[in-house]
């Protein structure tokens, strides 16, 4: 293909001068419910199956708002935002941008009856893009950089018996900052989406006593038949004995029961054996039901007995493998935007449609690209069967993307750029490296316990990329029992256990390597359903006239995978799920209401 074409495909003209566009509002049949039944409070189910508790409640549903110049405290309120719904979203009621320099306020009231003795209360953040600060009852109670990554703020010093202010403001620099943005522009167009920001995730509050637990880690040991498990408690004054309990339930029946005791404020662990044990697989994906005890504190969660390697094959070629077998790795891009909630997922059926329709297209892996979903997502690859690739959100000051995103693709042999020229992939300030490092971390033992993540994905197509050797030991200190893609795409260091490349325009093609090689970006190929595109300006990799051309073209495409895989191709995936605004090169709609293969 001509450099000419390939640009043309491309079409980066929309992402230098775009000019006018015609945006159309679509909506998932999800959205559509929500807002005929004018649902105030939506997405009810418990958010964190991997650290559940029972006594809980959720604070989604109406808040006020309010748009502010300054930090003070609002005199009053522009109006109501439906929460977890970003103010930019259609489903939020707002649909207005905070920008940089302004101040997006929060605000409902908390009822208590009581402030049972001896407990704590805990208010719980799935994410809150990008920076916010919470106030109870007028005090300040505690703040959260990072705008994908949950946490956590005990209120129990700043409530009373009966109602109680909750207030929250945040703060969102987007794209014209180093922080964390993911896909995120202020000015969308091509592959870059409009920006949020605000709650996104859901929130919520519950007791817990004095002495909890704080953190949860489960390491199956597969070649063992054991399971490790690592409970760390929240650090109070107090020393006391604190006995707790482990059960492993299969089903309603009790596998395995350890009990101990530890001093509280001490780490506890223990190693429990695995009868006869069942393997995780995304055909059998079966789960392990687990009950912690720590004196007076419960969780539950669960865990999958599989284990992550790199081997040869019969033919000395390097495997990605799953519990010991070559296992390739049929994966599709997912990045998890809705038209009407952008990030936050509509709810918790549209996040099972979309990973159980990935599945009955003959994918076992998604590559979730640049964003961190709400955690029930995990739990439904984890329990559906659906292998996971984690990207790492990638932050950076402005890309220079013909640099480092267009002529690498267009040019192969330009992809072997250095990392450690901060100015050419957006990396100059210092603390936004440092806070990388952190949300990186953060992100990896939020997620640990997910059965179906099987690769952490460092940096995308030199994005903000930085010492990826260096980053790439770090997670490897965090987890070593994944796999590490460290730099997708191109600009590749010799980190990680995989050479990953991107390849659009050219043919596929299988090339030799120490470690397996994967396709980890390919296709990409357009097609506009309409009365479904969200603009009359298109983006995509090679456009189709209708569905039997683009099926002929993805079909070519699927047969050359399963003919490299046989040379020893390890894992592909497909460019992508959904179209996403002007990106129309989805297997479905943006909206999800038509199938285009």
């Amino acid at each position: 293909m001509k450099i000419k074409e390939m640009l043309g495909a491309l079409q980066i003209d929309k992402l230098l001068d775009r000019g006018a566009v015609r945006h159309n509002q679509l909506m998932t049949a999800w959205g559509e419910s929500i807002e005929s039944n004018q649902l105030e409070t939506v997405l009810t189910e418990y958010p964190r199956p991997q650290m559940a508790r029972r006594n809980y409640t959720i604070l989604n549903g109406i808040w006020n708002y309010a748009f502010s110049q300054n930090v003070d405290f609002p005199t009053a309120y522009d109006g109501t935002i439906r929460v977890p719904f970003s103010p930019e979203t259609v489903l939020s009621g707002v649909q207005r941008q905070l920008n940089p320099g302004e101040y997006l306020w929060y605000e409902r009231e908390i009822e208590i009856d009581r402030i049972p003795k001896a407990k704590r209360l805990l208010l719980q953040f799935g994410a809150c893009d990008e920076r916010c600060r919470v106030y109870i009852n007028g005090e300040y109670a505690g703040e959260h950089s990072g705008g994908y990554q949950a946490f956590t703020i005990d209120i129990t010093a700043y409530i009373h018996v009966g109602e109680n202010q909750l207030q929250v403001c945040v703060q969102d620099e987007s794209d014209t900052s180093y922080h964390g943005k993911g896909k995120q522009t202020l000015k969308n167009g091509g592959m870059f989406y409009t920006a949020q920001s605000g709650i996104w995730q859901t929130v919520w509050c519950e007791w817990v006593p004095q002495i909890y637990i704080n953190k949860l880690y489960i390491t199956p040991d597969y070649d063992n038949s054991s399971v490790h498990i690592k409970v760390i408690p929240a650090k109070m004054d107090c020393e006391t004995v604190i006995p707790y309990k482990v059960l492993i339930f299969d089903g309603n029946q009790i596998v395995k029961e350890s009990k101990s005791e530890v001093v509280s404020g001490e780490i506890a662990e223990v190693t429990i054996a695995i009868p006869e044990k069942k393997s995780w697989t995304p055909k059998t994906p079966f789960l392990y039901e687990l009950r912690i005890v720590y004196g007076e504190d419960m969780v539950e969660s669960y865990f999958g007995m599989r284990i992550f390697s790199v081997e040869t094959d019969a033919n000395n070629l390097p495997r990605l493998c799953l519990n010991h077998e070559p296992l390739f790795q049929k994966g599709v891009l997912d990045q998890g935007y809705y038209p009407e909630s952008l990030l936050t997922p509509v709810s918790d059926e549209a996040m099972i449609f979309d990973i159980e329709t990935a599945k009955a297209k003959g994918f076992n892996m998604i590559r979730k690209h640049c964003k961190i979903e709400p955690m029930r997502w995990y739990y439904h690859c984890d329990r559906l069967g659906m292998l996971v690739w984690q990207d790492m959100i990638n932050g950076g000051s402005t890309y220079h993307l013909i640099k480092t995103c267009y002529i690498p693709t267009l040019l192969p042999a330009l992809r072997h750029k250095k990392d450690n020229d901060y100015s050419f992939t957006s990396r100059e300030d210092e603390q936004g490296r440092a806070e990388w490092k952190k949300e990186c971390i953060e992100t990896i033992k939020q997620l640990y316990n997910c059965t179906s993540i099987c690769t952490w994905v460092l940096f995308n197509e030199g994005w903000g990329q930085f010492d990826a050797k260096e980053n790439t030991d770090m997670v490897r200190e965090v987890d070593n029992t994944r796999i590490i893609d460290a730099h997708s795409g191109w600009f590749d260091q010799g980190a990680g256990d995989v050479k990953s490349e991107h390849i659009y325009f050219f043919d596929l093609v299988m090339k030799k390597s120490k470690k397996p090689y994967i396709i980890s970006e390919f296709g990409g190929i357009s097609y506009a359903v309409a009365g479904h595109t969200y603009s009359d300006k298109y983006f995509g990799y090679g456009n189709h006239e209708n569905r039997e051309s683009l099926k002929a073209a993805y079909e070519k495409l699927d047969k050359k995978i399963a003919e490299l895989e046989k040379e020893g191709l390890c894992a592909s995936v497909y460019t992508q799920l959904t179209d996403i605004e002007e990106e129309i090169n989805g297997i479905m709609t943006y909206d999800r209401k038509v199938m285009k293969l």
